[in-house]
């Protein structure tokens, strides 16, 4: 069907500017040939879904464009409902529940009211209708889920305090149409929407796929939110327009209603055509192209394969529907460097196939999402040369055990031991713990930090490039440095971070006594901290069973797993309850993993030759033997050698340090692991089998 008349009863309406270089372009709906995206196992991934306790992400509505034309077709499959040409916008959202706001012939008085909607929290859209040959600009904010949320969104536009045209009550509209029944031609469907809208009344032309999988044109009127609305709506139909029979829409009937968006920006007047899935249990679907589709409201992103479009527990959900190795390369680009060893990034490819095929239908209407609740997936942007190399040389090949593919886990560095499942779940799991030395890799070109003692009792850390050893030592054998440039910045702690003011400055020429050096804070090791008391029960606080103290004096790790994670911490002696040891991550303000010891800023632990402990606080004191005698240490300020040698310095603010190695919850594959072994010289089905014991490479 073509729609060669749109141009004199809509896009001729919408001024020359925004639309010019879509016209030349030829009309903006017309047929095309689907084509799908190529052959080959395809996986879904929920870009957007209210799937429940499983997954949530949603948005009002989804701007969509690519580099070539797709079509729109109903996901049952049959004819192509319309197509968008090369490079133009569409928008689709759900026929759902809004809240009509008002209605004028200046654009620019509907963007001021949507700007103010905008400021309070509301979710304005702006369409453009034409009566009699003149633009009208309709105002909305929605849509609502139900007609309950819609009202309360009437209620916050009531109080919004907008200038609404005398005459006019904002309210709710609704999901009930009128049809006028289907026409041969759309030329014959938009006759009627211009009698209909010149009459008053909102119209709009709606793409239903008919029997057979043919493609018919109906004409929809209404937007009522209960059948004595529509009754009304019907009633002044007949009274305008009597030569024209309307009858109900069947509830839950699936269509594509026709509507100008005149608000892809509040700031100027641009239009492109928004499409309204009608119909509960609605989808269609975007058909893919070589050049791929970009979602604005996922961060621009272009994605390979096909949309699917629909309705889903009331919102609008977006499935990317996508060959699975074409889905590979975006997930392999977005999970490691595109410049680490070939053989790295097949030990990756194979890992993600592995996990994607493992999942099954684990989110009802798609087997992953695409963030690291399952795999990062950006999209095409991820996509690079190496990347698509690596999946191609192990195209099909999967980790197998027990007959059955392995759900191939993986996190960014585990710190040089990978996890055992107890230390992650709390149960076991087909996983084991093993060593990663080769996690070291993360820090290869970092530089290292001292923490360092200034003479002014200031403790920090300085960049190795910025301080030099003097070849002095202190009476206790610690190593002297100063500064090689002017004004270096101690810093709280061993990373560059410009919202953290320096501890203190050294300068060439003055002295700092060396306690320690630690890699850079990063991937392979950390520091975090102090946290307060205060501040750490606000992070505890809704994700620990139990009461929590009133005030935190003391806090510890009292268990370990299998690799050292902390698999039991406690408060002031009591067990912090957690549901699964993992969940220390992000109980404690979100520490890279759970491989961590925790240091008392304001305090240290002696041990007696009796085997006694007892906490020295900084404002206490402590008897020190020194080779003049016993004397009395204050706690504050104190320098603390550990048996590890190394030392720190006990501060006078009370808090607590988190140093710690790895990122991520450390289970299967650690990735810079992987990289450091390939580095090394191991290809990648011996990194796999190191890091997965029991396990077989097939292909699928």
């Amino acid at each position: 069907m073509k729609l060669a008349k749109w141009t004199t009863t809509g896009i001729g309406l919408l001024g020359r500017g925004a639309m010019a270089a879509l016209l030349a372009a030829g009309s903006l709906l017309i047929p095309a040939d689907h084509a799908r995206a190529d052959s080959g196992g395809p996986i879904r991934v929920a870009l957007y879904a209210d799937i429940g306790s499983k997954y949530k992400s949603t948005v009002p509505l989804v701007t969509l464009q690519s580099e070539q034309s797709f079509s729109l077709l109903p996901a049952a499959g049959g004819s192509p409902l319309l197509s968008v040409p090369a490079q133009n916008k569409v928008r689709v959202s759900l026929d759902g529940f809004r809240v009509k706001v008002l209605e004028t012939p200046s654009w620019q008085t509907a963007a001021d009211a949507a700007k103010k909607l905008q400021s309070s929290s509301n979710k304005p859209q702006i369409f453009m209708i034409a009566r009699g040959g003149a633009k009208v600009y309709q105002l909305y904010t929605g849509g609502y889920a139900s007609e309950s949320a819609a009202n309360n969104g009437l209620n916050a536009v009531l109080k919004a305090g907008l200038a609404i045209p005398e005459g006019q009550t904002p309210a709710v509209a609704g999901t009930k149409h009128l049809t006028a029944g289907s026409y041969a031609t759309l030329e014959e469907a938009q006759a009627v929407v211009s009698s209909l809208t010149t009459a008053g009344l909102d119209a709009w032309p709606v793409f239903i796929s008919g029997d057979g999988g043919s493609a018919r044109t109906e004409v929809w009127a209404g937007e009522a939110s209960s059948d004595s609305e529509l009754a009304a709506v019907s009633a002044s139909a007949a009274a305008l327009l009597p030569q024209l029979a309307l009858t109900p829409v069947a509830p839950g009937a699936p269509g594509v209603m026709i509507r100008m968006d005149a608000g892809l920006d509040f700031n100027s007047e641009i239009q492109a055509f928004h499409y309204l899935l009608s119909g509960s249990d609605t989808k269609f679907i975007l058909s893919g192209n070589e050049k791929g589709i970009m979602l604005t409201e996922r961060s621009k992103r272009i994605y390979r394969g096909d949309m699917e479009l629909g309705n889903l527990n009331g919102s609008l959900s977006v499935i990317n529907v996508v060959p699975l190795e074409q889905y590979l390369y975006a997930v392999v680009g977005g999970e490691v460097s595109s410049g680490w060893p070939e053989e790295a990034l097949k030990a990756q490819a194979v890992a993600a196939r592995s996990y994607a095929l493992s999942q099954g239908n684990r989110f009802d209407v798609a087997n992953v999402v695409d963030t690291t609740l399952s795999q990062v997936y950006n999209g095409i942007g991820a996509e690079a040369p190496t990347i698509i190399k690596a999946v191609d040389a192990t195209a099909g090949e999967v980790l197998q055990s027990g007959g059955k593919v392995v759900e191939a886990v993986f996190s960014s560095n585990s710190g040089g031991v990978t996890a055992d499942p107890s230390e992650v779940w709390n149960s076991g799991g087909n996983y084991a713990s093993v060593p990663s030395a080769e996690d070291v890799a993360a820090v290869g070109s970092a530089k290292k930090w001292y923490y360092v003692l200034l003479d002014s009792g200031v403790s920090g850390y300085a960049r190795e490039d910025n301080i030099k050893l003097t070849g002095d030592k202190t009476a206790a054998g610690l190593p002297i440095a100063t500064a090689t440039t002017k004004d270096v910045n101690i810093r709280p702690l061993p990373v560059v971070d410009s919202s953290a003011a320096p501890a203190g400055k050294l300068n060439p020429g003055q002295n700092a006594v060396v306690l320690n050096q630690v890699y850079e804070s990063g991937s392979y090791s950390w520091i975090k901290g102090p946290y307060s008391s205060a501040e750490l029960l606000k992070s505890l606080t809704g994700k620990t069973s139990g009461t929590l103290p009133s005030s935190i004096t003391t806090l510890e790790v009292t268990r370990r797993g299998p690799s050292g994670r902390a698999v039991e911490v406690k408060a002031n002696g009591q067990i912090l309850q957690v549901k699964y040891p993992d969940l220390f991550r992000s109980s404690f303000g979100g520490l890279p993993s759970t491989l961590f010891d925790i240091v008392p800023a304001g305090s240290y632990t002696v041990l007696g030759a009796d085997g006694s402990t007892a906490a020295i606080g900084s404002a206490s004191s402590a008897g020190v033997l020194s080779a003049s005698g016993q004397v009395t240490s204050s706690g504050s300020g104190t320098v603390v050698m550990g048996a590890d040698q190394t030392s720190r310095v006990v501060t006078g603010s009370p808090g607590f340090y988190f140093i710690g190695w790895g990122y991520g919850h450390g289970l299967g594959m650690s990735q810079w692991g992987v990289k450091g072994m390939a580095d090394k010289g191991y290809d990648y089905k011996q990194i796999l089998q190191h890091y997965f014991n029991n396990v077989t490479i097939i292909k699928n």
